[in-house]
């Protein structure tokens, strides 16, 4: 196994860093560090500047436009982003919808959607979980409002919750349930794409306990989903929302930006005082500190031997890739957990911003730390991730 980087692959990091550097744009890397959301306005400019590069899609293949980077200068450049403060793209086109398209899609969706994400034409958004049918898979696979074929069409009605950015989609895939006899929930399930302008759906917001309007419920009623948007077999959904999920949780890890987060951590707490001395000289403090850094540079170490397994098989992660979603979204609570230490009351949500007193992030330190409570959650919940693993890997 080889966990180091050979000397073209520094040399592609330093390329990487570098360009990020002269071109990402300061008022959206403020926006990341400081944890203010971005706008729908923020999200397409950095992606037209990436396509422009021919960065936007650096995962797909050449011939749809990406960049024939190997799995190693994939992961390299995710880091670097998240070293840099600079926002990957919103997952559900390029990550998620592209790669169920490119695995399952015909060839007149690919000539038909796949041009527009990767040029950021479209914002799409995902339409998994329903009410009181969890949050993650679990609500996917519970999908069960009605969609109707109708001949040249299908007409949806039901609902979904929790669809991360919905307020900014100009389309949505979704898991719908097209067969409610089925023995099995996951089987029944179709995944189909929709236009968010199609009348019958609408967006509400659901504002969280931070203030922030991140996420929303979606109706569907009466919607007319043209039978071409059908992404591979009626009822055999869930084999697509299965491929979709792996991509997920392999980004799950995080390594750049807990790293950059661990560093404005340790600046936190080296001018934060208590009873007049540095935070980093309480030694219980430190303790946990430190701790949360060795859990860092071991899902690093952890990333990197999934990265050379693949490197040298060819093939997808398998189900022993619940690991890096894990330890990752731990690592990331954990971090948000000593920030909010760090700095104490002066943490509070909504405060005023008092130049003497207190700065733009710390403000920001209590929303951020509610917000990453449902990281241990999303694309399955942590709990779910042991249970695959237990399952699929060692056999139990």
């Amino acid at each position: 196994m080889d966990l180091s980087y050979s000397s073209e692959e520094l040399a592609f990091r330093t390329e990487v860093r570098d360009w990020l550097m002269a071109n990402l744009p300061a008022d959206i890397r403020d926006k990341v560090v400081s944890y203010r959301h971005l706008s729908k306005d923020d999200y397409l400019r950095w992606h037209k500047i990436l396509a422009a590069k021919g960065w936007a899609v650096p995962h797909w293949p050449q011939e749809w436009g990406g960049t024939g980077w190997n799995i190693t200068q994939r992961y390299i450049y995710d880091e670097e982003f998240g070293i840099a403060g600079a926002p990957m793209l919103p997952p559900f086109g390029p990550a998620m919808c592209a790669s169920v398209l490119l695995r399952f899609g015909t060839p007149e969706q690919k000539a038909r959607f796949l041009p527009r994400i990767r040029e950021g034409d479209d914002f799409w958004v995902q339409g998994y979980s329903e009410p009181g049918a969890g949050f993650g898979p679990g609500g996917a696979e519970d999908a069960r409002r009605a969609c109707v074929y109708k001949g040249d069409h299908y007409l949806v009605n039901g609902q979904k919750i929790w669809t991360t950015l919905g307020h900014y989609g100009d389309w949505i895939f979704c898991l719908v349930r097209t067969d409610s006899s089925a023995e099995k929930r996951q089987e029944g399930i179709s995944f189909l794409l929709m236009d968010m302008t199609t009348p019958g759906i609408t967006v509400r917001p659901l504002i969280l306990m931070d203030g922030g309007h991140e996420v929303n419920e979606v109706f569907f009623d009466d919607v007319k989903v043209p039978v071409e948007n059908l992404v591979f077999e009626e009822n055999k959904g869930w084999t697509v929302a299965k491929y979709l999920l792996g991509h997920e949780r392999m980004g799950s890890g995080s390594v750049g930006a807990s790293k950059r987060e661990l560093a404005a951590l340790r600046a936190l707490a080296a001018r934060e005082l208590k009873n007049g001395r540095p935070l980093l000289d309480d030694p219980r403090f430190r303790d946990r500190l430190s701790r949360t850094e060795i859990e860092l540079q071991a899902l690093e170490i952890t990333s990197m031997r999934f990265l050379d397994k693949m490197r040298r098989s060819g093939q997808p992660p398998g189900a022993d890739v619940s690991m890096l979603k894990i330890r990752g979204t731990e690592v990331q609570q954990a971090i948000t957990e000593l920030m909010m230490q760090a700095v104490g009351p002066m943490a509070q949500p909504f405060k005023a911003v008092d130049a003497g007193q207190i700065d733009h992030v710390t403000s920001r330190l209590a929303p951020r730390y509610f917000n990453f409570r449902k990281a241990s959650i999303y694309a399955g919940s942590n709990e779910i991730q042991r249970n695959i693993i237990a399952k699929m890997s060692l056999g139990l």
